[in-house]
């Protein structure tokens, strides 16, 4: 067989090769999505059907469809705060704030303190400590420092996104490869440069990893701290749900806020893999 024969049959070969795993990836994410919705279904039917047959207390845990309904009366008809869409930006204004400062100050303390060992053994013990306080319940101080406006539930969410975020930018930080920092200290970099060039790069993974789990940290502590004083937002309108002993209110507003942590956590996925191009794509889930 000539050699350009070969060669032609090796490059349909791989072609075809390539064709069949994005087929067997769609074909997986097809499956997966079909599952999920699936449970979904299920478990919502399960729960409709159990509350109309009284196995479960309608009036204490409420059912699907009363609670589609008092969503749908929040978006026709407002809610007592004022129109839905604001309570949500309220929240989602509140969380998105408090998760920008503590994902700042934790990478920039956890990188300043990975790097810095002296200041490391220092400061260590500290944060040890205040990482061991139950920080929800630091959400009534902050209510007496900085009142009902947004300041009191923004600090409460800084307290609750900054331990993750700084924990990884730290070990990030102290997992750097020892010889990409002797090789550019060979070539002349000096410790902004290691830092800025090798150090944060190298850690930029680990502080992704966070970042995921910090933005949901970020909606409880608002949610916590609307839940015990506000004027606006989805935490008042559990509380206000909660008092007028309305069940479909308090799950209806879990759903929304479950609505905005899902969309915000597909964003970060987006703006991961726009940064992490890089990555090998995962054996199992073929991203």
């Amino acid at each position: 067989m000539p050699p350009e024969t070969v060669e032609a049959a090796a490059v349909v070969t791989k072609t075809d090769r390539t064709a069949a795993r994005a087929r067997a990836a769609r074909n997986r994410s097809y499956l997966v999505l079909g599952s999920r919705a699936a449970v979904l279904l299920a478990v919502v039917g399960l729960w409709e059907w159990l509350a109309r047959t009284a196995v479960i207390d309608p009036f204490n845990f409420s059912m699907p469809s009363k609670i589609w309904e008092q969503i749908r009366v929040w978006v026709v008809d407002g809610t007592a705060q004022g129109p839905l869409w604001e309570q949500i930006w309220y929240t989602l204004y509140e969380a998105l704030l408090g998760w920008v400062i503590g994902v700042i100050s934790g990478v920039l303390l956890g990188i300043a303190l990975g790097r810095v060992r002296f200041a490391a053994d220092v400061l260590g013990p500290y944060i040890k400590v205040l990482n061991a306080l139950p920080r929800i319940v630091l959400a009534p101080i902050f209510l007496i420092w900085f009142g009902l406006g947004p300041a009191s539930k923004v600090a409460s969410a800084v307290v609750l996104v900054f331990f993750p975020v700084f924990f990884n930018a730290f070990q990030g930080a102290r997992e750097v490869d020892r010889n990409l920092v002797a090789n550019s200290r060979i070539l002349g970099a000096g410790n902004r440069q290691v830092t800025l060039q090798v150090v944060i790069p190298s850690a930029t993974s680990w502080i992704f990893t966070s970042l995921h789990v910090s933005f949901g940290f970020a909606l409880i502590g608002a949610i916590v701290g609307e839940y015990i004083g506000a004027t606006k937002g989805l935490g008042l309108l559990v509380s206000a749900s909660q008092g007028t002993f309305n069940a479909a209110g308090v799950y209806a507003a879990m759903v929304i806020l479950a609505v905005v942590a899902l969309l915000a956590e597909g964003l970060l996925t987006v703006l991961e893999k726009k940064l992490f191009r890089w990555k090998p794509a995962d054996a199992d889930t073929g991203r």
